[in-house]
């Protein structure tokens, strides 16, 4: 099965989706606890809280659109102490990622 290009779909969202989805992005990276580098991409550790989760979630449902090569995955620990959301890929995807971190 071929890659996904690494292209983003501007088209995707509408203008006040896509301030929405801005103002949501701006509130999980404000949130980071801690970073990960992974192989394919980075793991963002955040606290364990249910607004945050519902935010994650948010910002997931609206990314996998305009950025459809992006894996996303969203793990709350079994212990209650952390929340993580992982964005992976292809090999390129780790900079593409890079350059939209804060």
């Amino acid at each position: 099965m071929p890659e996904t290009p690494i292209v983003c779909n501007m088209d995707a969202l509408g203008p006040d989706e896509r301030a929405q989805h801005e103002q949501v992005t701006a509130a999980w990276q404000s949130a980071i606890q801690e970073t990960v580098e992974q192989p394919n991409g980075y793991a963002f550790r955040f606290e364990a809280d249910r607004d945050l989760l519902m935010c994650l979630a948010e910002f997931v449902s609206r990314e996998r659109l305009c950025c459809p090569f992006l894996r996303f995955e969203l793990v709350l620990e079994s212990d209650g102490t952390a929340l993580w959301l992982r964005l992976l890929g292809a090999a390129e995807v780790k900079a593409f990622i890079q350059t939209k971190l804060p």
